[in-house]
């Protein structure tokens, strides 16, 4: 049997809401650190083998091949493993919308592009392109490919 859109569009909403919540968080170091602990165990491989993660808004390492280094994205904080991080998803988000482009749906795997969108606590939104790619590992939909980048804007690179 196929991974539905459905689970795709439910992994999505759990992914989305986990970062509302992590930044909710934040306030509480150690009830954040738990969370986002959690969110990255129960949404991420990390646990069954390579994740290819590439954030958004990372300059020097560009590549987070593990949970720790994935942590840092998110949180930041004294002990972060990359000193360029300063905690995307502490931001705080108020929501998270994803606009597929397209999905891939296969037996075991499903790969899902688009746009989403992230709004802030005035209301604005950021637009990011994404690429995630889900393994089914015992039932359960797991993010072993995340590719964030910002939109290309003509004429800013010369």
């Amino acid at each position: 049997m196929m991974i539905s859109k459905k689970e795709v569009l439910k992994a999505q909403d759990n992914w989305g809401s986990g970062v509302v919540k992590i930044g909710s968080l934040k306030n509480d170091r150690t009830e954040c650190e738990a969370f986002a602990n959690s969110f990255l165990n129960d949404l991420y491989s990390f646990k069954n083998g390579p994740v290819l993660f590439k954030p958004t808004k990372c300059e020097i390492e560009q590549f987070r091949p593990t949970k720790e280094k994935a942590l840092s994205y998110f949180i930041a904080g004294e002990n972060r493993a990359c000193e360029e991080d300063n905690g995307f998803a502490i931001q705080p988000w108020t929501n998270v919308r994803f606009e597929n482009t397209n999905l891939i749906l296969e037996e075991k795997r499903a790969i899902a592009i688009g746009n989403y969108f992230f709004t802030d606590l005035n209301g604005d939104d950021a637009k990011v392109e994404y690429t995630f790619g889900y393994k089914l590992i015992d039932g359960k939909l797991k993010i072993d490919v995340h590719h964030s980048s910002f939109p290309y804007k003509m004429n800013a690179v010369t």
